[in-house]
């Protein structure tokens, strides 16, 4: 029991003190400290005690598609938390690249008998995925919350952050930087975000850039999510010139500055690079990243209020609650500056002599 009293003491971060205090239900612990202790109990697999099971407004899975790009680790903490303040412990779910499924994991969460489920940025959001795995859910009945993704058939509550006026808001800075040659990087077009990425890209070039309708199509690569695709897909747009790129994640804005200087371009000197979640770490990069941020807190505390209204009974709206976006300046932008008469040439290859 001693070897326990440590484990949940350092989970919990409290002493062992008080670790017993909690489990022998006597008085003078805070109840935020008391929810704390409870949880790191739930986390490390030990059993409460009787007297203690009543206060367990029972399991919340949250199911996230990856943790390598640092925003969904971000959502999942502020969740986490959030659903630890108002007494549920959250189950976390991670995907990985030929590992275990959304649906394999939210079978694994019905047979531990979650209170609700809540999806960030899972299947919901893939138009070309079906949708009944979530009606099934909800016509068990089983609360569930969408985060990033919005699906009109689906009669759940959804928190998105604005994709369409995230990215309006980029372009219209970099126009005012004197930009008017701005190319957007951004996912596979079945997503739902990168739809309205897309959207909200053609007609801010096409009011504020004065770019035509014909144009648009050359200036919008889409890619895999990630570094390596954003550096891809940005390669293919240095090679048409632009000045300026709008992408549809930090991970991929910095693919698009490895593309850059792979090629001799320094940014912001030569290609002005705007991001897209301002994830963290993102102002110590190099340059630091200018990026549209997405009001994670905010987003997620709205999320785990919804289910948990469910969940008590009082349902929430069944329709999408989009927040505002916010644009973050840094090093990563600068004003155009005008293009060279004389064309880029690459760097000959160096001859090597090959003995006879």
């Amino acid at each position: 029991m001693r070897a326990r009293l440590s484990d949940i003491a350092q989970q919990a971060e409290v002493s062992e003190a008080t670790v017993s205090r909690v489990l022998n239900d006597r008085p003078g612990v805070a109840p935020e400290t008391r929810q704390a202790v409870l949880t790191a109990l739930d986390v490390l697999g030990y059993e409460r005690p009787a007297r203690l099971r009543k206060r367990s407004a029972g399991l919340v899975g949250l199911v996230v598609p990856e943790l390598e790009n640092p925003i969904f680790p971000a959502f999942a903490q502020v969740i986490e938390s959030t659903l630890a303040q108002s007494g549920f412990t959250p189950v976390l779910c991670t995907q990985t690249p030929g590992g275990v499924t959304e649906d394999e994991y939210v079978e694994m969460l019905l047979d531990r008998q979650v209170s609700g489920i809540v999806f960030v940025s899972g299947l919901h959001a893939d138009t070309a995925a079906n949708h009944d795995r979530y009606r099934a859910l909800i016509a068990r009945p089983l609360p569930i919350v969408m985060i990033n993704g919005f699906a009109p058939n689906i009669a759940a509550p959804f928190v998105s952050c604005d994709d369409r006026e995230a990215t309006e808001l980029a372009v219209a800075h970099l126009v005012a930087l004197g930009h008017r040659r701005i190319g957007l990087i951004t996912g596979p077009d079945r997503f739902v975000p990168v739809q309205r990425r897309v959207a909200g890209f053609r007609a801010a070039m096409s009011r504020l850039a004065g770019v035509a309708e014909s144009e648009l199509d050359e200036l919008a690569e889409l890619s895999l999510f990630g570094v390596e695709g954003g550096e891809a897909a940005a390669g293919r747009l240095i090679e048409r010139d632009v000045t300026g790129i709008v992408c549809g994640s930090d991970l991929m804005a910095l693919g698009a500055i490895r593309a850059a200087r792979q090629r001799g371009r320094s940014v912001p000197g030569e290609l002005s690079v705007v991001g897209y979640d301002d994830s963290p770490l993102m102002a110590f990069t190099d340059p630091p990243l200018t990026t549209m941020r997405q009001p994670v807190t905010a987003m997620a505390v709205a999320a785990v209020r919804a289910l948990v209204d469910e969940i008590n009974g009082h349902a929430a709206p069944h329709s999408e609650y989009l927040f505002r976006p916010e644009l973050v300046v840094r090093g990563s932008t600068a004003v155009s500056r005008p293009t060279p008469a004389v064309k880029r040439q690459r760097p000959t290859p160096t001859s090597l002599a090959v003995p006879a």
